[in-house]
């Protein structure tokens, strides 16, 4: 998915409302936004085919569409739209709930309705990305609950039974949560759920049960055998979307603390303890299958005058820099750890030995032609790497081998690769 926000058209008619919304919104989102202030204004800017806006954010009484006339101009043309109202009653909260593609409506109450709308924007924008599948054998109920997440951007997969969902889920591994209704036939909700649990913990997949059955006992029946969270139909669009976000989010959040604890603070690569962790478990798995795996040991080059001529700063961001370089040469499968000051560990799953003195030398060639930029000052560096590609027992004997060869590749010099046995670089 393409990582930017499209122009965001705001019609509201209050200058310091308006101007407020506006410069938080380009502040924190870096995003674009129309503001025009009536309805003529919006009426004229839509007729022009060129005009387009992720969401709108709209003023539900303007001076010149005093009856929420802008709602159904806005909407029409398949916006997602956010409504601003100076008062709430059951009336109006039922006038704007019964459009189409309505994200939420606010309360207008200063500083905390425009931090409320910022998060809630940021929000919508990250949905783009996240694929929900929806199990229910009522045509009519789940295109209801598929249309209210697809208001909210989600990608959205759609089941009519157990069976399907699971084919579903089989094809569509990233899928990050599953909308399941109890009473379906050949299984039932809460059977699909166990299921579902055998494969996919709580923190993989959020689980909502839904049903229309009064007895309470239903929603523990969910809750028990892996269901994150329950839902009664019939429910208010709001308290869904305040369901949905909320489990979303701490799937967010718990991937977020598995990130902190796996990455280097720094540089953002893998961490001594994930390498070790999962390379163990690569290593076993790569010869199994007598899949060859190289290791290579990488380290700057006279690091230390870095620091003692730049200043520390300056050091980590020559770190920074070659961290860059180093993820952005090797695939996802492979392991790219920091594994201590300015040296670095690279794990290459199926990476034939022969073709990887050419990648390894290729790398070095870069970072010796990269410059770190810091203070308006332009720092130089070079590497030294040591390429271990022969079977071992163990991955602490692989690591022990390269870093052998990387002493070497110090002592010829530096700024060089030094091989394993018959690998010549």
């Amino acid at each position: 998915m393409e990582d930017v926000m499209h122009e965001i058209l705001m019609v509201e008619d209050s200058k310091l409302f308006g101007t407020m919304i506006k410069k938080k919104l380009q502040s924190d989102l870096q995003i674009k936004v129309k503001w025009v202030q009536s309805f003529s204004e919006t009426v004229k800017l839509l007729s022009d085919n060129k005009s387009h806006f992720s969401i709108a954010l709209l003023d539900l009484y303007l001076p010149d569409a005093t009856r929420g006339e802008i709602v159904d101009v806005v909407v029409s043309k398949n916006i997602p739209s956010i409504i601003f109202t100076v008062e709430y009653s059951e009336k109006v909260r039922k006038y704007i709930w019964s459009k189409k593609n309505i994200v939420d409506y606010v309360i207008k109450e200063g500083v905390p309705t425009i931090g409320y709308v910022t998060s809630l924007i940021q929000r919508i924008h990250q949905n783009k990305t996240i694929k929900i599948l929806v199990v229910d054998d009522s045509t009519a109920f789940r295109t209801f609950v598929c249309n209210l997440l697809r208001v909210h951007q989600y990608i959205v997969f759609e089941a009519c039974d157990g069976n399907a969902a699971i084919k579903v889920m089989n094809r569509n591994k990233d899928i990050k949560m599953m909308i399941i209704d109890f009473s379906m036939p050949d299984m039932n909700g809460v059977q699909l759920t166990k299921i579902i649990r055998q494969k996919y913990k709580k923190e993989q997949v959020a689980i909502i049960g839904i049903s229309a059955h009064e007895k309470n006992i239903l929603s523990v029946q969910f809750i028990k055998n892996g269901a994150n969270d329950f839902i009664h139909k019939p429910f208010l669009s709001e308290e869904f979307y305040c369901r949905v976000t909320q489990n979303i989010e701490m799937l967010e959040r718990i991937q977020k603390i598995k990130e902190f604890s796996n990455k280097d603070y720094l540089t953002d690569l893998y961490n001594r303890r994930y390498f070790f962790e999962s390379g163990r478990k690569m290593l076993a798995s790569a010869k199994r299958q007598n899949i060859p795996i190289v290791i290579a040991m990488v380290d700057i080059d006279f690091f230390k005058n870095v620091n003692d001529t730049y200043g520390h700063d300056a050091g980590d961001e020559v770190i920074k820099n070659i961290s860059r370089i180093l993820k952005s040469r090797f695939r996802e499968s492979d392991i790219v750890c920091r594994f201590g000051g300015e040296e670095f560990c690279i794990l290459a799953v199926n990476m034939d030995p022969e073709q990887s003195v050419r990648i390894f030398e290729e790398l070095r060639k870069h970072i010796e032609k990269s410059e770190t930029h810091v203070d308006g000052r332009i720092i130089k560096n070079t590497v030294s790497m040591g390429i271990y590609a022969e079977s071992a027992d163990s991955l602490d004997r692989m690591i022990k081998q390269a870093d052998m060869m990387l002493y070497e590749a110090k002592k010829r010099g530096r700024n060089r690769i030094v091989c394993s046995g018959n690998l010549s670089a």
